[in-house]
């Protein structure tokens, strides 16, 4: 057949036959096209694989970004973890290096009360003599050294007599609290005799809070600028419970903020600029990727829509929801999603470049999420192997089932997690609260730690001990050799049904048939009648047909731009 044989746009105009038979084949090729993989799509048209080497360059790019900013994360954390344990050192009398559960050290006597409150106070006072780091005390806009302020709460009124089970108390409380000026306290003892005086059966708690500044001097190793911190710390004699037992507690929450006055030589802002610079192209990237994806999803609706109005003016029916979900492509939502967080987080990077922000963490949770999504992302590009696209089919066919799985374990979860609590709370650690049971629970199902938990549990109780038998044995039981067993029988049977769906075809879809009327797509190039080979009537040549493997009907075989012969391809390995 030759160009002259072409049937021309006026024939077709006055042949509807053969304009409905030349849109049909249209509409095939376009639909090969879009399910076809970058080198495919090299093959058959020419069209470079763009969104491949953008997403090849966003890898490098935002895992390059990532372990910039985490190195310099790791610093932040570093220093403030390593200042909290300094002023406990330095604060708290007796303090060991060990926290116990909420609180890091604990009282038992009036004395030692005394003791610990007069001693944080002195030390505080000396400041300047004891402090390794560059740290210093705080002051207001107008020059003011922040004060250290004692704080006592307590009930209104009270009286008690234990012996006789007596006692009158006022719920309501007060607060009394004593600034000192941490600069001038050399009579602070002698001056405020009266405010030290305790009445511990109406004393709730203590709290003494301060203000400190310092500067973090380690970011220069890494030719960054330091920050500038403000130390706000509270520290707290507890004595809510009344039980003979005050515990006393530290927090700071450290701010860090650009330094007002600074000078600094060598190539810290220098760097700082290379940074910015990398951060922007990096939006670039991935604004090119989000534009890219977008238009791929577009096309996919409107190919979509084609598709229907095709179905429905031939056979007078609706695609089905199978059909309709191959072109919805999760993987380009997913890598939009990825784009526009690497975004936000590279704005918040640049902003904490600059000194405007400290949101490390909230920076660290885009950036972090970002980088899964995309590293996730590159298993759209290992499924055109069929090898490999198995564990895609796998855990998109077991998904639904697992799902509906896991909603009735659930319950039986919850169940236990809710017992636990409120039954062996009191008597084990790890079950004090909802969320350690559960992850106490989740740990074994796992096989972690089963004998720990059992031994912690002491026979303080007959009825609490023979209860937290029963019921950590049953849900180890039920958990591991039936919920944990039927979890993973319903992976293998979705496994196995892809496995022969690989070797014996998959369940035919309209658009499957559709796609399979004719089995090749045209190859660019002008007609050649002396390859062997068939030509459409646009001239252009077919690729003679070659047997292929059975595998998913909208999912590419082993390919690749060399245009490879497969090879028992559909052998399923698992290593």
């Amino acid at each position: 057949m030759s160009m002259e044989m072409m049937p021309t746009e006026n024939e077709l105009a006055r042949n509807p036959v053969a304009s409905d038979v030349r849109s049909e084949e249209t509409l095939r090729d376009d639909l090969k096209y879009y399910f076809m993989s970058p080198c495919e799509k090299y093959r058959a048209r020419g069209q470079k694989p763009w969104k491949l080497g953008v997403q090849i360059l966003k890898i490098i790019m935002v895992t390059t970004q990532l372990v910039l900013f985490g190195l310099n994360n790791q610093l932040v954390v570093s220093y403030k973890e390593e200042n909290l344990m300094a002023f406990k050192s330095l604060f708290l009398k007796d303090y060991t290096g060990t926290d116990e559960d909420d609180f890091s050290v604990s009282v038992y006597s009036q004395q030692g009360v005394h003791d610990s409150l007069f001693y944080t106070i002195d030390q505080f006072s000396k400041l300047h003599e004891l402090t390794l780091g560059p740290v210093s005390y705080a002051e207001d806009a107008d020059g003011t050294v922040v004060p250290l302020v004692v704080c006592k709460e307590y009930y209104r009124t009270g009286e008690m007599q234990p012996s006789d089970e007596y006692y009158d108390i006022d719920s309501e409380t007060e607060k009394v609290c004593l600034s000192l000026d941490p600069r001038h306290m050399a009579r602070w003892k002698t001056d405020n005799a009266s405010f030290f005086e305790l009445d511990f059966y109406r004393l709730l708690e203590i709290e003494i809070t301060f203000q400190l500044k310092g500067i973090n001097l380690q970011t220069v190793r890494s030719r960054e600028m330091p920050d500038c911190y403000t130390f706000s710390g509270v520290i707290t004699f507890d004595n809510k419970c009344h039980s003979g037992k005050v515990k006393i507690s530290l927090d700071i929450d450290a701010e860090s903020n650009a330094c007002k006055n600074w000078r600094i030589s060598g190539t810290a802002q220098k760097n700082t600029h290379y940074l910015l610079v990398f951060d922007g192209f990096v939006m670039v990237v991935c604004v090119t990727s989000a534009v890219l994806c977008t238009r791929s999803i577009v096309l996919a609706v409107r190919l979509l829509q084609r598709f229907s109005n095709f179905v429905r003016e031939n056979y007078s029916r609706e695609v089905c929801e199978d059909d309709k979900r191959e072109f919805l492509n999760g993987w380009y939502v997913m890598v939009i999603i990825s784009d526009v967080l690497a975004i936000i987080g590279s704005i918040l990077k640049m902003e904490i470049q600059a000194k405007s922000l400290t949101s490390y963490d909230v920076c660290s949770l885009f950036l972090g999420t970002s980088t899964l999504l995309v590293w996730v992302g590159v298993i759209r590009y290992l499924g055109y192997f069929q090898k490999y696209n198995v564990l895609i089919l796998t855990m998109r066919a077991a998904l639904p089932k697992v799902l509906r799985f896991c909603c009735c374990a659930g319950m039986i979860y919850l169940g236990y997690t809710f017992c636990g609590w409120i039954v062996l709370g009191p008597y084990h650690e790890k079950f004090e609260g909802l969320s350690r049971v559960a992850e106490c629970l989740f740990s074994l199902v796992n096989g972690d730690d089963m004998f720990t938990t059992f031994a912690q549990f002491e026979e303080k109780t007959t009825l609490v001990w023979v209860f937290s038998r029963v019921y950590l044995y049953s849900f180890i039981s039920l958990f591991i050799y039936m919920v944990l067993s039927l979890f993973i029988a319903l992976i293998t049977d979705s496994y196995e049904t892809i496995k022969k769906y690989q070797l014996h075809g998959f369940p035919a879809t309209d658009l499957y048939k559709f796609l399979s009327e004719r089995k090749d797509f045209p190859l660019r190039g002008a007609c050649d009648e002396s390859v062997s080979g068939s030509v459409d009537p646009e001239g252009c040549m077919y690729a003679p047909h070659r047997p292929r493997p059975l595998q998913h009907p909208l999912l590419p075989g082993l390919s690749c731009c060399c245009a490879r012969v497969p090879k028992d391809d559909t052998v399923i390995l698992i290593s």
